[in-house]
C-alpha cells in the first residue's frame, strides 16, 4: 500500500465534501424500486456525461456502464453499486436531516455507496492514472429482492471473459464481504375445490394444506449452515368459506452451491408428499442467487486481505468479512475474486428509517478511490 495514494484520495474526498452531500441528497430523493430504476439510471448517465465521460451509457438491462482507461484493455476490474432500493415508492422519497444524521429509505443501501462510486470514477477520468487493467464503472439494476441480480448478470454476460476482479460498493463500513450467501426463492400455490365451512366441513382447504406443508418444511434437517424462511402466506376469502386458494413465499439460503442443491431436493420431495391430499400444488421458482463457486481460495484471501488493509488504513477499523447476499454473488459463483465493501456508516438497513452519518462520507470516498488507485497483485 502506497501512503501517497491514501493522501491523494483523502485530499480529493475533502475537496468533494459539499458536492458529495448535495449529490447524495439529490439521488436519495429519486424513486428507484427494483425493476423501475430508470430515473436514477438516467441521472447517473447524464451526470457522468457532464463530468467528461461521454462513453457512459445505459445497457439493455438498465445498467449505467462506463469504461475508463484503455477501451481495448484485455483485463477489467469492475466497480459497481446498485441503483435500486427495496421500497416501491414511485414518487420522490422522503429525506430529512435530524440528530446529525441523514434519513431516507435506501440512503445507505445503496445510494451513498453509489455517490462514492460516481465521484471516485470521476477522479480516474480526470487524472487517468496508470493501472494494470481497465476500470468498468457500473451503476447496476435489480440487486434487491426479486431483481435476482439481473444487472450484474448482464455485465458478466457482456464482459465476463475480461473481468479479473469485482468490487461491489454496498452495505456499511467496515464491511468487506468475500463469501456469497446464495438463495433459492419460490412461490408455492395450493388450490382446492373449497366449499361452505359448515355444509362442506372436511373438504380440503388450501390454507390447511399449505399450513401442513409449512409444518413439514420446518421439520426438515437442512444441510449445515443452511437457513430457510416462509416470508409471506395468504389465502382464502372469508371466515365461513373453505379456502380454495392459498400461496406462500419460501426461500432457503446457504454459502455453497451443493448445500443449496441439497436443500432444493428436500424441498421438492416434501412438496411431492402433499400433492395427493385433495388439492393442487404448484411451485414457481422466483429467483436464484448462486453461492460461492470454484474461486481460488488463495487468490480470494489475498484479494480480501488487500481490501481489508485499505479499510484499516482509511478507518482505523478491522474489516467485517461476514457472508452476505450481494452483487458479488455472481463473480464469486463464477470463480472470480470479489469483495462487497461498505463506504458509509449507517443503520436501519431495509427499513424506512434507514440513516447514514454524513461525516463518514469523505472517509468512504477515500476508501473507494484508494481501492481503484491501489489494485492488488493477483
Amino acid at each position: 500500500m502506497e501512503e501517497y495514494i491514501l493522501q491523494q484520495a483523502a485530499a480529493y474526498a475533502r475537496d468533494c465534501r459539499e458536492e458529495q452531500r448535495a449529490l447524495l441528497c439529490t439521488l436519495a430523493r429519486l424513486p428507484a424500486p427494483t425493476g423501475a430504476e430508470e430515473a436514477r439510471a438516467v441521472f447517473c448517465r447524464d451526470w457522468l456525461h457532464a463530468q467528461g465521460m461521454p462513453q457512459a451509457r445505459i445497457d439493455e438491462a438498465g445498467n449505467v456502464v462506463c469504461l475508463l482507461g484503455d477501451p481495448d484493455a484485455r483485463d477489467l476490474a469492475v466497480f459497481a453499486a446498485h441503483t435500486d432500493v427495496v421500497f416501491d415508492d414511485r414518487t420522490p422519497l422522503p429525506l430529512r436531516e435530524e440528530g446529525g444524521r441523514l434519513w431516507a429509505p435506501g440512503i445507505g443501501d445503496d445510494t451513498a455507496n453509489l455517490v462514492n462510486l460516481l465521484l471516485a470514477g470521476r477522479y480516474l477520468a480526470r487524472h487517468r492514472p496508470a493501472l494494470p487493467w481497465g476500470v468498468l464503472l457500473v451503476a447496476d439494476t435489480g440487486e434487491e429482492g426479486l431483481g435476482n441480480l439481473r444487472g450484474t448478470r448482464a455485465v458478466f454476460d457482456a464482459y465476463g471473459d475480461r473481468i479479473r476482479a469485482f468490487y461491489s460498493f454496498d452495505l456499511y463500513l467496515p464491511t468487506c464481504c468475500c463469501t456469497a450467501v446464495g438463495s433459492y426463492r419460490y412461490r408455492v400455490t395450493c388450490t382446492t375445490r373449497g366449499g361452505h365451512s359448515y355444509h362442506d366441513f372436511g373438504a380440503p382447504s388450501a390454507i390447511h394444506q399449505l399450513c401442513g406443508l409449512v409444518t413439514d418444511l420446518c421439520a426438515l434437517q437442512p444441510p449445515a449452515g443452511t437457513t430457510y424462511n416462509v416470508g409471506r402466506i395468504e389465502g382464502g376469502t372469508t371466515v365461513n368459506a373453505i379456502a380454495q386458494q392459498a400461496e406462500m413465499l419460501y426461500e432457503f439460503r446457504a454459502t455453497d452451491q451443493p448445500s443449496l442443491e441439497a436443500m432444493d431436493a428436500l424441498f421438492h420431495r416434501t412438496l411431492d408428499r402433499w400433492r395427493d391430499k385433495g388439492g393442487t400444488l404448484t411451485a414457481e421458482r422466483l429467483g436464484v442467487r448462486p453461492g460461492n463457486g470454484p474461486v481460488d481460495a488463495g487468490a480470494l484471501a489475498r484479494f480480501t486481505a488487500h481490501s481489508a488493509a485499505l479499510i484499516r488504513a482509511c478507518t482505523g477499523r478491522e474489516a467485517d468479512t461476514a457472508p452476505a447476499s450481494t452483487d458479488s454473488n455472481i463473480p464469486l459463483s463464477r470463480g472470480i475474486v470479489a469483495n462487497t465493501i461498505g463506504t458509509v456508516t449507517g443503520g436501519g438497513l431495509h427499513t424506512r428509517q434507514e440513516w447514514i452519518d454524513p461525516e463518514s462520507l469523505p472517509t468512504g470516498l477515500q476508501l473507494a478511490l484508494a481501492l481503484m488507485l491501489d489494485p492488488p497483485a493477483l
